[in-house]
């Protein structure tokens, strides 16, 4: 007995991804090995696959639990047992673990399909049948049972896509009421209408896109454009600060004579825009201009006669 074993995540619930699978007369539609599963009833299936050389047999349904797992037993033909687990890994991920075990034909016929390998290849091709498994799930709507709401079935590696399906497999799918002319021209216009409405989004979503980088784009040219003001300001007002220590440093220099510490004009004659001191008259034999004079009532002694002044003038 081999025994061969697969697996595959799933972006689906896992009552969803239950009733896909339990859809085998749908399988040659999307798996490539697959060339038939048509149904006596409920319980008992006639499959026909091609692995190196086409094989088939009669299966009867057995250890089924609803959402978790499904089973089957051959019962004429090719000798083989499968089981497939579906287990939940949260609302919208759904683990699926195949397990199929199978007799390999005795005689001739086994010891060739040894020398080709056919164990490692069925062990490849069932991985990749159930990845494609899990991509018909993923592009159907969310919450769909029928897979005929998909819209990867008959993609270009399926049996049914190739031509590769067996008679019964054509007669059942064409007394399939999904599969009629007028169903089939329904759901192409239905997946047409929705890969429109999807590029229209991604037209929509990449133009919001560029709305949103050009009015970032806008924005950091304003920003830009403020803190180049700003700084043009900045520069403005530290030329006028420069300017003006400039013109200030050009200011003449105080007069000897006139700027004279002992105030305004202090050195100059009798003037009524002088300070009170400066209406006083120098000290006679003091011959520096810087000199200071003291008001008259603060001097000690007369003064000579030639210094006198007129006290009434004002």
């Amino acid at each position: 007995m081999t025994e061969h074993y697969a697996s595959v995540t799933i972006n689906a619930p896992q009552h969803q991804v239950y009733a896909l699978f339990t859809h085998f007369n749908d399988f040659p539609k999307f798996m490539h090995f697959v060339k038939e599963v048509t149904y006596y009833n409920e319980q008992r299936t006639h499959w026909v696959v091609q692995v190196l050389g086409e094989y088939e047999w009669d299966a009867v349904n057995e250890d089924w639990i609803p959402d978790r797992q499904i089973g089957w037993r051959s019962i004429s033909g090719l000798s083989n047992a499968g089981k497939v687990k579906f287990s939940s890994l949260g609302p919208n991920r759904t683990m699926v673990d195949v397990y199929i075990s199978y007799s390999p034909p005795s005689g001739p016929l086994g010891k060739i399909s040894d020398n080709l390998g056919v164990n490692s290849y069925f062990g490849r091709i069932l991985q990749e049948d159930l990845n494609h498994f899990a991509r018909m799930v993923e592009e159907a709507p969310p919450g769909a049972l029928d897979p005929m709401s998909s819209h990867y079935l008959f993609h270009k590696k399926s049996a049914t896509a190739k031509g590769n399906v067996t008679n019964r497999q054509k007669t059942a799918m064409q007394q399939d009421p999904r599969m009629s002319p007028q169903a089939l021209a329904e759901r192409q216009a239905r997946i047409e209408r929705e890969e429109a409405l999807m590029r229209e989004a991604a037209r929509e979503q990449e133009g919001e896109k560029s709305r949103q980088a050009e009015m970032t784009r806008m924005i950091q040219q304003e920003q830009k454009a403020a803190l180049e003001r700003e700084a043009a300001i900045r520069q403005q007002r530290q030329q006028e600060l420069s300017k003006r220590a400039r013109d200030t440093i050009k200011l003449e220099p105080p007069d000897p004579v006139h700027d004279t510490l002992g105030g305004r004009n202090a050195s100059k004659d009798r003037s009524p825009f002088g300070d009170q001191d400066a209406r006083r008259l120098r000290f006679p034999k003091e011959e520096t201009p810087m000199q200071s004079r003291h008001p008259l009532k603060f001097r000690s002694g007369p003064l000579p006669e030639d210094t006198k002044t007129d006290t009434t003038s004002p």
